[in-house]
């Protein structure tokens, strides 16, 4: 497939492509917006992390799910690990949007995102404010006994880095509620100048690792680093929480699945439709059974009796819940 031609009313968008089951995903989200989106006429990078220091192997995809990729109109980006690699593979998220060759509007996606409705309608979102995903819980920072509480840990950072941190507040939520506090996945992020964001979520990210404040001395950055430093970098460019020309992300445009077993317990009939449909065309069926968990999950049919486990209408409250019963019966396959 040739590639598409950039416009002034489209946006490029970035994913991380590597070896393991992250370039299998990568496939499948490529292989969703062909499907869904014909008509995308931005660039797709996938950011390829290379051989060298700060990985003990070789992270480059297969040549085949290159190949493939290539043809269907992507530009792999050969990745240069810096600051990060396989001690918090969540870095390469960060310096691929640092090593992107063009500004302009961008969206990155999760490698593990499905493509189910028209990308190219957010063509008309505001791409100069920054924004990500509120498909989020509270996961940092945790509450502990001797810590010093929401405000204290999070202005903390606002002024490590000089920003202001009460028009980052969400007034309608109560004090010391985390839901207050400028948070966000990481699963999308959304801006005009991907070098530049990624060169400011890359340093700060690291001198938060390196050198963290004092109220921080007791929370675990790991995985969280990237989400810790996203909405300090959020802020600082003018950005902040989405608003409604976002809603497609996470909704009727998107679906960030995670893991197959989760995407067959709890998202929609929809979802489960388009990602069966695009896993079937013979060219992309042959290499996705090639990892153990779209083979048994997709091609066998035991993501079908995992997702006949629950009831859309009335799932268990809690994640972990879910989870526990796709592991107990055999279907928590990564």
């Amino acid at each position: 497939m040739a590639k598409a031609t950039r416009t002034g009313d489209s946006f490029d968008l970035v994913l991380v492509g590597q070896s393991g089951r992250v370039q299998y995903e990568a496939l499948l989200l490529v292989a969703s917006l062909r499907d869904q989106d014909p008509a995308f006429a931005g660039q797709v990078y996938v950011a390829e992390p290379q051989p060298g220091p700060l990985w003990s192997g070789d992270p480059r995809m297969t040549g085949e799910i290159r190949a493939e990729l290539e043809a269907m109109g992507c530009t792999i980006l050969p990745l240069h690990n810096r600051a990060f690699g396989q001690s918090y593979p969540h870095g390469n998220k960060i310096e691929a949007l640092a090593a992107l060759p063009a500004t302009g509007p961008f969206l990155f996606l999760d490698s593990d995102t499905l493509i189910t409705g028209p990308l190219s309608t957010l063509a008309a979102a505001d791409f100069t404010r920054p924004t990500a995903s509120m498909r989020r819980s509270g996961t940092w920072p945790e509450e502990e006994l001797y810590w010093p509480g929401y405000t204290a840990t999070w202005k903390a950072l606002y002024d490590r880095f000089e920003l202001e941190f009460d028009s980052s507040l969400d007034l309608s939520k109560p004090d010391e509620y985390w839901e207050r506090y400028l948070y966000f996945n990481a699963g999308w992020v959304a801006g005009t100048d991907a070098p530049a964001f990624g060169a400011r979520w890359r340093d700060w990210a690291v001198a938060i690792r390196d050198d963290r404040p004092r109220e921080l001395v007791l929370q675990s950055l790991d995985p969280w680093l990237d989400q810790v430093a996203l909405p300090l970098v959020i802020h600082s460019f003018g950005g902040g929480r989405p608003g409604p020309d976002w809603a497609g992300l996470d909704g009727d445009l998107t679906c960030h699945w995670r893991v197959l077993g989760l995407a067959y317990a709890r998202e929609a009939d929809r979802v489960v439709e388009v990602l069966e449909a695009v896993a079937a065309p013979n060219r992309i069926k042959k290499l996705l059974k090639n990892h153990e968990a779209f083979k048994r999950m997709i091609y066998q049919g035991r993501g079908r009796k995992a997702r006949a486990l629950f009831d859309r209408a009335d799932l268990p409250p809690r994640e972990r819940q879910i989870r526990n019963r796709l592991k107990k019966d055999g279907f928590w396959l990564r």
